[in-house]
């Protein structure tokens, strides 16, 4: 009688060189391939359908490990279970299982990977490194993502709550979203411990409560013709770079990444690229007449003027010590302290010129939030308006550069009245 299970044998499954299938019985065959490949293979019938199952690799599974490995797959077959999906649904726990175990740390660095050249620049990146590293890591850093809990974020946050409640507020915020992100890597279940609303918010007090809000020190501006007046007597480039600072109602970060590419000098024109707004969007600030002095100065000493073209080589504006390097983002700060104006900051003159616009002017706000490169309205306002009052906002940054050039006896005379009366026209 023939035998239906157990045909080969061990010296026989060594001697197998021609491509084929050579079966052992019960569903259990070696698959030999053209490139003399060896591998166990069991083969069955379910629900009318055949179907293929991998055992291994001959030179791994012996031939008695693929005879038990088939013997194990007929017994379930007998019991109605499809081998192949469950060794799926196994191999598929097993994954969830390794994922389960991703760390907090692991997760936040791929956060930070994933999204980081979406961020508008490099400093972004490396505050979210840095808080992470500093309040969170220390905490719960190496623990399983699917273990963070609110215990745990509240001993991260409650120490900082009083204390620094901008930093603890943004590092929330942090572990809120490498959370999220997380959970749609199927690393956690369950709801963010990080939510604030309906969730937090009910064991931490409000930031407003715990954190006095203070405004960067300003200075008044029936005051900033003296100031500038003052500022000239300064050499250096940092005194050049606070003056178009002021003219323009610009940010530190703004002036100092300045390159000559963004100036356009014949239209009196300075575009700034979305990515060095805060707000995203690019912004186009209109030159006054003294903000344009203070670039045809540099242009004169740095000999930046090609005679045959006529073109500004493409340089940073305002170049720091460094060779080939901007300004300091620290510069025009020292330059204060060493003008003894320690009641002031380089941020200030910004709320200088809002609060000289609001109350010498007749300029609407959006107008002078345009200047400022502030959105104006809701997002659905925002929306349909695409206009960015360019040509009245011209208006608007001359007489403010006059203004700047003046006495302060002046401030409120005929320059004031010139921009007024500008404003009146637009406004028929």
């Amino acid at each position: 009688m023939p035998r239906l299970i157990g045909k080969l044998t061990t010296k026989a499954v060594s001697n197998k060189k021609t491509s084929g299938l050579y079966s052992d019985g019960g569903g259990l065959y070696l698959r030999v391939t053209t490139h003399g490949g060896k591998f166990w293979v069991f083969r069955f019938m379910l629900n009318g359908k055949a179907r293929e199952m991998g055992l291994g690799a001959e030179h791994t599974v012996t031939l008695a490990n693929a005879r038990d490995k088939a013997q194990e797959c007929r017994k379930l077959l007998s019991e109605g279970i499809d081998p192949i999906e469950l060794r799926d649904m196994d191999e598929a726990q097993k994954r969830l299982k390794a994922a389960r175990t991703q760390t907090f740390k692991a997760c936040a660095e791929a956060y930070i990977d994933a999204h980081k050249e979406s961020w508008r620049n490099a400093k972004h990146a490396s505050q979210w490194v840095n808080t992470l590293a500093t309040y969170v890591y220390p905490v719960f850093g190496e623990i399983p993502v699917q273990d963070v809990d609110t215990a745990l974020i509240m001993k991260v946050l409650e120490p900082l709550w009083k204390k620094k409640a901008e930093t603890a507020s943004r590092i929330r915020g942090r572990i809120e979203a490498i959370l999220d992100w997380a959970s749609v890597r199927e690393y956690r279940k369950g709801d963010n411990p990080a939510r604030w609303r309906g969730h937090l918010e009910n064991l931490l007090p409000r930031r407003s409560k715990v954190q006095r809000i203070e405004h960067q020190p300003a200075l008044p501006y029936d005051r900033i013709g003296h100031f500038m007046a003052t500022l000239k007597d300064q050499e250096g480039s940092a005194s050049l770079a606070l003056a178009f600072t002021i003219l323009t109602a610009s940010r530190t970060s703004e002036t100092i990444g300045a390159a000559w590419d963004e100036i356009d000098l014949q239209k009196k024109l300075w575009t700034i690229p979305a990515s060095r707004i805060k707000g995203g969007r690019e912004h186009r600030v209109p030159l006054s007449e003294p903000a344009l002095d203070i670039l045809k100065e540099l242009q004169k000493q740095r000999g930046l003027i090609n005679p045959k073209s006529e073109k500004v080589k493409n340089d940073w504006v305002f170049t720091g010590q460094r060779k080939g390097k901007p300004l300091s983002n620290m510069a025009m700060l020292a330059l204060l302290k060493r003008m003894k104006r320690t009641d002031i900051t380089v941020h200030g003159f910004r709320s200088t010129f809002r609060d000289w616009a609001a109350e010498q002017t007749a300029y609407p706000r959006e107008i002078v939030e345009a200047c400022l490169a502030h959105a104006s309205g809701d997002k659905v306002e925002r929306a349909y308006l695409r206009t960015d009052f360019f040509d009245r906002r011209r208006q608007l940054m001359d007489v403010w550069g006059r203004c700047c050039a003046e006495p302060a006896s002046k401030v409120t005379g005929k320059v004031l009245a010139f921009g007024n009366k500008l404003q009146s026209r637009a406004n028929k």
